[in-house]
């Protein structure tokens, strides 16, 4: 299976998985993560891929 074939399954593709969680669903939760880490902080610069790097964390797959 191709790459992009992988990106683009449906839900119907793996309804038996209940842990999968597709690409632009995970990047919209990071970056909500992220946001609300700059948030806690005030939003002090300089921080922007420490925040990321931790909300992918709790994002694991």
């Amino acid at each position: 299976m191709s790459t992009k074939a992988k990106i683009t399954q449906t839900n119907s593709d793996v309804e038996s998985n209940n842990d999968v969680i597709f690409l632009p669903d995970r990047d919209a939760r990071v970056a909500e993560l992220a946001y609300f880490k700059a948030e806690s902080r005030g939003f002090e610069p300089g921080h922007d891929l420490e925040d990321w790097l931790a909300a992918e964390g709790e994002c694991s797959l």
